[in-house]
């Protein structure tokens, strides 16, 4: 069951995880399904106030160690196993909290970050514990791979989020109506901004992937398969002008056997050039000063 949902609901980190060992597939698959089991509170069709009352309690069970609930046993297991800071946790639940409201709008880039940290640079954290990363530089890139990864989800459904109120462009003169409407005076104003975010989802994507010399040789190329399939996400939503489609956008069969091959050929050239002649560039920790928490928990 848990495999079956992250085969379902996480595509590109599924066929990288063929790479992982059994024990690190099912410790990952259960913290995918505690970060889903929050995305689904948020998500779900129910009235807001009942999703509040949902959250909360899960929230609460959390911090109270309900072991009765299978999702929130497994995770602890991880927390303890793995000694994971409980606050980076909490700061995932604050992060999820952000989208229990009528209207979602992020207002700055700075907000953009700090709410892409919480819901995902948290997780990428947790991963990287999961994978038995210890080195400082190496959490950061998999807080930066977390990051990227979230401002591509925000690229591929800006009309999903819109039709439930949801604006992460930080851009005051979009608003939801004009995405969900399709209007044809803003496209070029929201193509814009969807092209900006998807260069600073560069940046941290570049970030963590100079962030990978520092871990477990296995690990790295797992993670840079991920990093290559999701980045390529977002590249095919601008490329199709796939702004207003209802439908989510993913990477066929075709297109992942081609990233795959491209990326086996990159991780031995980096393999060679790079992650052993420490021929990389500074990490570009743009959040750090605005997240106290993040600096905290590495």
């Amino acid at each position: 069951m848990k495999n079956n949902l992250l085969k379902k609901h996480a595509k590109s980190f599924y066929w990288a995880s063929f790479f992982l060992s059994r024990d690190t597939f099912k410790k990952c698959s259960s913290l995918y399904n505690f970060c889903r089991t929050l995305d689904d509170i948020a998500d779900n069709n129910t009235n807001l106030e009942s999703k509040k009352e949902i959250f909360l309690k899960f929230k609460k069970d959390f911090e109270n160690k309900n072991l009765n609930n299978q999702i929130i046993n497994d995770m602890w297991s991880i927390v303890d196993s793995e000694s994971i800071s409980k606050q980076i946790v909490i700061d995932l639940f604050d992060g999820v909290e952000t989208d229990l409201e009528e209207k979602v709008i992020i207002n700055s880039k700075k907000d953009l970050l700090v709410y892409s940290y919480r819901v995902a640079g948290t997780v990428g954290l947790m991963m990287s514990k999961i994978l038995k990363v210890k080195n400082k530089e190496a959490l950061k890139g998999a807080i930066d791979l977390g990051i990227a990864m979230q401002l591509t989800n925000i690229i591929r459904d800006i009309k999903a989020d819109a039709s439930i109120g949801r604006v992460y462009i930080p851009d005051q003169d979009i608003k939801a109506k004009d995405i969900v409407d399709e209007s044809k005076s803003k496209f070029r104003v929201i193509k814009n901004n969807a092209q900006n975010l998807e260069l600073l989802a560069s940046h941290y994507y570049e970030s963590a992937l100079h962030g990978l010399r520092f871990i477990p040789l296995r690990s790295r190329f797992v993670i840079l398969i991920a990093l290559r399939l999701y980045q390529a996400i977002g590249k095919k939503v601008l490329r199709k002008n796939h702004i207003y489609s209802d439908k989510k956008l993913y990477i066929n069969m075709y297109e992942k056997f081609l990233i795959i091959i491209k990326t086996s050929l990159e991780f031995a050239i980096l393999h060679i050039y790079s992650f052993k002649k420490n021929n990389h560039k500074p990490l570009n920790h743009l959040y750090i000063k605005d997240l106290p928490h993040a600096n905290r928990n590495i």
